[in-house]
Formats: structure tokens, C-alpha cells, sequence
């Protein structure tokens, strides 16, 4: 199987192991990717916030490219999935954001090219049980918090390939690498996303609430497929534990970074060595062997 591999902004920056272990997974799976040439910036969240006609033709633009190389795309980014999909949907179903499309653009395009998220791709394409059967380091012993954040399945219309309000991919995957995924009711609940710029307060006190229930659940550690989720439930974590209250440091993991773990990849070429909590779990009653599997010392 083969994608045409749209990164966007965050995998070459702040989101870079999230780009390592992604390419590194679908190597590993035979999931061929090939990165769509001259990529431009989606528009993510400035965009549609500021210009409704560069918030559709900047996806538009890349759909535009990928439909040249005869491919589905395949998209990280949970931001990036939402526009490109929002784009198609908007393209394909009114006539006039069409026409402006096209005309920003200088190009036609009708929506049709279909884009897929990484855990769309591994979930129903490739499939948990597949995987499964290429687990060498089983993530045994392993309590995992699977977030998904709000733009992976809302607007159900638009982007949803799991249930909107209960959705499973990621404990799926979890399950086929060998963890154990929590059950925990703040699986869609939001982070502050890109309040962390403008409102980090806000996000403090959201991302509190998250790591909080994650630990009530008795997660080692969380799993997200989201930039925005990863920066938020990770960087801000020593912010929150200072303005409301202690709770047990938690490593924030990509769900393609397990995945590498229990297929057997080496740690540099998930980017392990990213996140600001180490990714070593705490004492606990799983605390040992989940700090063993994450890399760290008992």
C-alpha cells in the first residue's frame, strides 16, 4: 500500500517525533509513504480563523498535488486531517467554494482525492491483528491512556472514521502492541488546543484535568495522535501541577512511538528523546515494568 504523505508544519518542528516514529512505523508495516512535493502550510488554525478563502484553497493546494501523483493521502497532523478533510468536504459539496478554490489556485478540483489519518491507515487498512503478528517487544504490563483530543472525530460529517463519541483506533492499536489501554472518560475531551499561545492558563487548568483522570485510571502513561495534544499534556505539565495542584508526572507518548516500541524499532528512530517528561513511568504498582518498556531505569 502506498500514501502520498502530507507532513505539515508541526512534524518538522515542534511535532518531530511524531514525523520519525510515523515514517518509521510505516516502514516497519510496509506502509509505503511518499511525501507530496512542494507541500504548503494547510492553514491549521490562523486561517480558518482569519480568511474563510485561504482556510479552503491552502489545503485545496496540496489535495491539488496529491491528485497529480494518483495517490491517497495519508496525514499525521490531527489539525492537518481536519482542514484537508474539511477542505473536500466544502469543495465537493458547495458549488461556490469550489469555483473560489479553483481560482485562488489556478487549478481544478473536484474534492475527490481521499485523505486518511495515520490511525485511519494502521486501524482499517492495515489492521490491528496484522500488526499484531509483527510484535516482537510486546508492551505487556504497559496501562495506556489513549487520548484523542476533538478534531479526530468532530465533526463526525467531516473527518469521522471512529465514533465521534467513543472512539477506539488507538486502544486498538494498544491492544495489538501488547498494552493495556484504560478505560478513562476524558478520551475526547479538549486541551485548549491553541489557547496555549494566547491562553495558557486555560490550558494549564484543562491539561490538569486530563492528567489527573489519566492517573485516576491508572494510566502509566497517555497515548495522543495530535501536535497540539502532545504540547499541551507535556510541556505544560510541571505549570499545572504548580497552580492546581501535585499529581504524578505522566509521559506523553504518540501512539506511533508505542507502536515502534513493541514492533522493535530503535528508540532514536521514534524520537524518544523528545518529550519533556521523560518517558520513564513512575513508581506505581505498574511502575517497573512500564518504566522498563519506556526505556528508563527501574
Amino acid at each position: 500500500m502506498k500514501y502520498a504523505f502530507f507532513p505539515g508544519c508541526s512534524l518538522e518542528s515542534t511535532a518531530r517525533s511524531f514525523d520519525l516514529s510515523t515514517r518509521a512505523v510505516c516502514r516497519a508495516l510496509g506502509i509505503a509513504l511518499e511525501e507530496i512535493p512542494d507541500w504548503t502550510c494547510c492553514g491549521s488554525t490562523p486561517a480558518h480563523a482569519t480568511s474563510d478563502s485561504l482556510a479552503v484553497a491552502l489545503p485545496t493546494r496540496n489535495l491539488q498535488k496529491a491528485q497529480a501523483m494518483g495517490l491517497p493521502v495519508m496525514v499525521a497532523c490531527a489539525s492537518c486531517y481536519a482542514r484537508l478533510r474539511t477542505a473536500n468536504h466544502r469543495v465537493s459539496s458547495d458549488p461556490e467554494d469550489r469555483r473560489r478554490a479553483e481560482r485562488i489556485t489556478g487549478r481544478p478540483y473536484d474534492g475527490g482525492v481521499l485523505v486518511r489519518h495515520v490511525l485511519d491507515v494502521l486501524v482499517n487498512h492495515f489492521g490491528p491483528d496484522a500488526i499484531r503478528a509483527k510484535v516482537c517487544r510486546p508492551l505487556s504490563g504497559l496501562r495506556v491512556a489513549c487520548y484523542y483530543g476533538c478534531l479526530l472525530t468532530r465533526p463526525p460529517e467531516v473527518v469521522a472514521f471512529d465514533d465521534a463519541e467513543h472512539p477506539a483506533s488507538m486502544d486498538a492499536l494498544a491492544t495489538a502492541a501488547g498494552a493495556e489501554p484504560v478505560e478513562w472518560p476524558f478520551k475526547t475531551e479538549c486541551c485548549g488546543a491553541a489557547l496555549s499561545m494566547t491562553h495558557p492558563g486555560v490550558v494549564g487548568r484543562l491539561a490538569h484535568k486530563l492528567l489527573t483522570m489519566a492517573e485516576a485510571a491508572g494510566a502509566d502513561c497517555l497515548a495522543v495522535a495530535c501536535p497540539l495534544c502532545h504540547i499541551n499534556l507535556d510541556l505544560r505539565q510541571a505549570d499545572a501541577a504548580k497552580r492546581h495542584g501535585a499529581f504524578r508526572p505522566t509521559p506523553v507518548l504518540y501512539v506511533t512511538q508505542l507502536l515502534g516500541l513493541a514492533l522493535g524499532l530503535p528508540a532514536k528512530d521514534l524520537g524518544l528523546d523528545a518529550p519533556t517528561v521523560a518517558a520513564v513511568a513512575p513508581p506505581a504498582k505498574h511502575g517497573a515494568g512500564a518504566t522498563a518498556i519506556l526505556g528508563g531505569k527501574p
